[in-house]
Order: structure tokens, then C-alpha cells, then sequence
């Protein structure tokens, strides 16, 4: 293997993902039928097949289990890899994209059952919360590390919320911003001159044609 190459998730890495996937799918399947309120998570882990203490594990709270996004940590290391000399918010997009592209369809079916599960139950409102609070932490360290500014600098925290809250308008209404591409946006100045599409509507990115599916 080339030291290029990224190493190669163990045994026991894959078999953590395969558990925790394993806990999702089963959830789902059981909010489907039956109910995201009526459903317990000793249900959840009985379907899975593993232990009530084993959910716990992966998971806090059946809350989290919904609203945790487990794109992040691919997005953090694509981002990470873009050249130096690419601007922050189209290392960003591109390291979106390349993420993007690397997903299956049954994924982008979970990612979707996600988000119609988030809008419609009051209660996952506090957990979303808390993931939207962790993805602006999470953004605002990668902006400050790539700038070399402090995460406090209020350049890096505005980018960053600016971000966040581009984000989270356009994913309220998903397909309502065909072609909307959000990094072009911010570059023109955020004139609401013109026209409101910029991207190509067949395109795939995260802010295009399928809408900001929440990178939280």
C-alpha cells in the first residue's frame, strides 16, 4: 500500500460501523411502522439483535440516534485534503461534493428519512439543537485551522454561522432551491440581484438540486 493511501479501517472499526448501522436501520424500520414516539429503544436494540446496554453505547439517547450525522467525519477529511490555496468555502463544497458523490442510494434514502423524521416530530427539536450547536463548533474549527485565525475571531464564528444558517433555510423546504448554489451566493456579495439559481439543477451538490441535507 502506498503511504499515500488512506489506511484502511480494522476489524474491529468495521464492526463498530456495521453495529451502529445495523441500530439505525432497525430504528427506522420500527418508526415506520409503528411510531417514532411509540417506539423504545429496547425495541430498537432487540430488533438489531444486541443488547439494551449495547445501544447505549453507540448511541445516547434514541434522540441522537436520529439526528447524529455520520457524513461529518468524511466531510472533516475531505476538507482537510483540499489544496491550500482553494478558499475556504469552495474547500468546503468541493470536500462536500466528493462525499456527495461517494454516497449510494439506500444512504441518501436514510439521509432522507432523516430530515422528514426531524420536520415532523416536536420531539427531536432539542436534539437537533444540540447537533446544529456541535456542527457550528465543528465548522468554526475547521474555518480557524485553515485560516490560522482563532475559532473566536468573529470573521471565522460569522462565516461560519453564515454557513450554518444557509444550510438550515434551505433544508426547511428540500427541493425548493433547485440549482440554488450556496457558496456563489455568499461570493456575490449575497445580492438579491439577478437570478436565484446559480448551479447546474442537474447537479448532485449538497446545496443544489437535492437540497443542504444537514452535515451535522
Amino acid at each position: 500500500m502506498s503511504s499515500t493511501e488512506p489506511a484502511q479501517p480494522g476489524l474491529r472499526e468495521r464492526k463498530k460501523a456495521q453495529t451502529r448501522r445495523a441500530l439505525r436501520e432497525a430504528a427506522f424500520r420500527l418508526f415506520d411502522k409503528q411510531g417514532y414516539s411509540n417506539t423504545t429503544t429496547e425495541q430498537i436494540a432487540a430488533a438489531a439483535d444486541v443488547s439494551p446496554s449495547t445501544f447505549f453505547r453507540y448511541f445516547p439517547s434514541k434522540a441522537e440516534l436520529v439526528v447524529a450525522d455520520d457524513l461529518d467525519p468524511l466531510i472533516v477529511e475531505a476538507f482537510r485534503k483540499q489544496p491550500e490555496q482553494l478558499p475556504v468555502l469552495r474547500a468546503l463544497r468541493a470536500a462536500i461534493e466528493q462525499v456527495i458523490e461517494s454516497i449510494t442510494p439506500q444512504e441518501w434514502e436514510f439521509q432522507d428519512q432523516r430530515w422528514e423524521l426531524m420536520r415532523s416530530e416536536d420531539e427531536l427539536r432539542g436534539a437537533q439543537q444540540i447537533e446544529v450547536n456541535r456542527t457550528m463548533r465543528l465548522v468554526t474549527d475547521l474555518i480557524a485551522e485553515r485560516t490560522e485565525l482563532s475559532p473566536d475571531d468573529l470573521r471565522v464564528r460569522a462565516m461560519a454561522g453564515a454557513l450554518i444558517g444557509g444550510y438550515l433555510s434551505m433544508g426547511i423546504a428540500p427541493g425548493a432551491h433547485s440549482g440554488f448554489d450556496l457558496v456563489e451566493f455568499f461570493e456575490s456579495g449575497m445580492t438579491l440581484d439577478g437570478p436565484a439559481e446559480y448551479a447546474d439543477p442537474e447537479s448532485k451538490r449538497l446545496w443544489g438540486r437535492r437540497g443542504p441535507r444537514h452535515t451535522t
